[in-house]
């Protein structure tokens, strides 16, 4: 026991990439207190406090702080340290990458709508989809997701919220610090299923001016059994909270509980519910609760998932109902988890882009100071003087036009500094080069490489080849939840009883993330010239791929046929294979022309003896008839 009492544990787990520096990870494996002050919140669970420590040092990295977090370990000194905003480089260009140049909710279908191929579905497909894109505008998505994206690829975690807005008759998304989020996970989970209660919870500052002392304030999502009917009402101690609704007692019958709209009961008396999303009832809805604690009322043991409940304010809603376990008649919880990285078996959290190479950005920054420092005595050498008129109790000051008196065997000299900056420089250049190889960012990608050097599309395609497997890993990481997002719209729509949205299903939609390299277009537009050419494609998949480069082709359809509107070469070939004028003139999008009536054909009077066909018939019928009038000459032959 004496010989290994003194050692120290080892974390390994979701966070342990930053055990390397003490601030974050003291003898016992906890942050430190001084430092992370959030983390060490009475109400905050111990299983969080590393991860909302390691959100703190992330952000203090991307903001150029991390000097100002070390201070409170090692001194003021360490606000000497050098940040000239590397990590927020990193962070912005796999931002910008991992989302694409444009980001567009697709239903699968809708690209046949009005097409010859079109059905019932296809027109609903393209009504859905043109819904959805209709609300991303007015919600400003694209401002959304790069809010949750830069959060999920600083923190490895993103969170949306979705909720009905009765005010504004739509879906709103509202973007959460992961810090926030606090989700419930069963112990017997692998970390893939999503909770079935999920807090939002954080701590409002003291306000004097107001007279409000600190309190935390928690919103609730929890997935639970359906329920009798709740109404405002108030408790003992006059706090507004939600009561059951029952019947009034009649004929010395007890009153019973009121069910929702809707509700019915099974065999067994649980209550079901059928929600216009699905076929089948379900005995499941989500309750919202919103309240807030004074600080000094959380004591003892208790923590975000077991505050007092006598103790809380239920906060209300622009309604008026007390959000108080309010029933939102929908049955599931509409927060969205973003990971930046597919999880480890068993882990909910995803991993932080900056995870990997925050070692390499501490010695980038300690070059920079020191860099910073030989820079200084580079501009402003250190001058000695030496020689018999030179006095000890002088100050010298060095300048243009100063001229120094110095005596027999006077001289004067510099401390040349200018090798070492040119060194540091030059580590400085190693050190961010391998910063950019560990996070698999190449020099392509972070716009540093000399364009030069890429003579042909396929070089710059095996430059960017690290680049291509980061970025197809993280979008995989975020596959579900681009499907999640306009299936969650949808049913929120149908929810809110919106009039566009009544009747129609709710289908399969994604987000799709549009790309996030250069191409070579004159090469792509070469190879679906020739491929088109020999017939190997077809003027559709051609076009498709021309959009996928970014050439400004808004609707497929609609260029083929401005296309086709032109090819009289194609519509001469049609013509002739079909022999059809209507054919054709819908091939170029244009009417067929008339086609005047034949002439009559009029056949000439056969008794008319000078008529070839007269005489002609004659003689056929003398031969018929075997009469000897014809041509006696001809023989028997005639």
């Amino acid at each position: 026991m004496g010989l290994f009492s003194g050692l120290r544990d080892v974390v390994i787990d979701a966070w342990s990439w930053l055990n390397y520096k003490p601030l974050y990870s003291d003898h016992l494996g906890m942050p430190n207190r001084r430092a992370f002050p959030e983390a060490h919140a009475t109400w905050v669970p111990a299983a969080d406090e590393r991860r909302l420590a390691a959100y703190k040092m992330l952000t203090a990295y991307d903001n150029n702080q991390v000097a100002e977090l070390t201070a409170f370990r090692d001194g003021d000194d360490a606000r000497d340290k050098r940040e000239f905003g590397d990590p927020a480089m990193f962070v912005d260009t796999i931002t910008s990458h991992v989302l694409g140049d444009e980001q567009t909710i697709t239903v699968p279908g809708a690209e046949n709508a009005g097409t010859d191929q079109a059905d019932p579905d296809a027109a609903t497909a393209e009504r859905v989809q043109t819904l959805l894109r209709e609300w991303a505008d007015e919600e400003l998505l694209p401002m959304r997701l790069l809010q949750t994206e830069r959060q999920a690829v600083r923190l490895g975690d993103g969170v949306y919220l979705l909720h009905w807005d009765t005010d504004k008759q739509r879906v709103r998304i509202r973007t959460y610090d992961p810090g926030f989020y606090f989700p419930i996970i069963d112990e017997d989970s692998d970390g893939t299923d999503f909770p079935d209660r999920v807090h939002f919870a954080w701590e409002l500052p003291e306000d004097k001016a107001r007279r409000l002392p600190a309190r935390l304030r928690r919103i609730t999502y929890h997935l639970d059994w359906i329920r009798p009917r709740t109404a405002n009402g108030v408790d003992r101690t006059g706090r507004a909270v939600r009561a059951t609704v029952t019947t009034e007692p009649a004929d010395g019958q007890p009153a019973e509980p009121v069910l929702g709209p809707g509700d019915q009961t099974d065999g067994n008396g649980a209550i079901t519910r059928l929600y216009p999303w699905s076929e089948q009832p379900s005995y499941k809805t989500v309750y919202l609760t919103d309240a807030i604690w004074d600080l000094s009322d959380l004591k003892g043991p208790v923590d975000v998932d077991s505050l007092p409940m006598d103790k809380a304010q239920y906060a209300t809603n622009g309604q008026g109902e007390v959000l108080d376990a309010l029933d939102l008649y929908q049955d599931f919880i509409p927060v969205i988890h973003v990971p930046n990285t597919v999880p480890e078996p068993g882990e909910h959290w995803g991993q932080s882009s900056l995870a990997k190479v925050l070692q390499v950005f501490d010695e980038l920054s300690s070059t920079d100071t020191d860099s910073s420092k030989a820079s200084a005595t580079t501009g402003s050498p250190m001058i000695g003087i030496s020689g018999k008129a030179v006095s000890s109790q002088q100050q010298y000051t060095s300048g243009p036009g100063i001229v120094f008196m110095m005596g027999e065997g006077g001289s004067i000299g510099t401390v040349d500094t200018s090798a070492n900056l040119a060194e540091l420089r030059n580590q400085i250049h190693d050190l961010k080069d391998r910063a950019a190889a560990a996070a698999r960012l190449p020099a392509v990608a972070l716009g540093t490489a000399d364009p030069a050097q890429f003579t042909s599309g396929y070089q710059l395609e095996l430059a960017l080849g690290p680049l291509d497997s980061l970025i197809s890993g993280m979008r995989l990481a975020r596959d579900h939840a681009d499907r999640l997002l306009p299936k969650f719209v949808q049913r929120l729509f149908l929810a809110g009883q919106h009039p566009d949205w009544v009747g129609l299903p709710v289908l399969p939609a994604k987000l799709t993330r549009g790309a996030y390299t250069p191409t070579d277009k004159a090469a792509v537009l070469a190879e679906v010239k020739d491929a088109y050419t020999a017939k190997l494609i077809s003027l559709e998949t051609a076009i498709r791929r021309l959009q996928d480069i970014g050439w400004p082709i808004e609707d497929a359809e609609e260029e083929i046929t401005r296309i086709n509107a032109r090819s009289f070469s194609d519509a001469k070939d049609l013509a002739d294979a079909l022999g059809n004028a209507d054919e054709v003139a819908a091939f170029l999008g244009r009417e067929a022309p008339e086609q005047p009536d034949p002439p009559a054909v009029v056949l000439p009077d056969d008794e008319d003896p000078n008529s070839p066909q007269s005489t002609a018939s004659t003689a056929g019928a003398t031969a018929a008839d075997g009469t000897a009038t014809g041509d006696q000459g001809s023989g028997g032959n005639t």
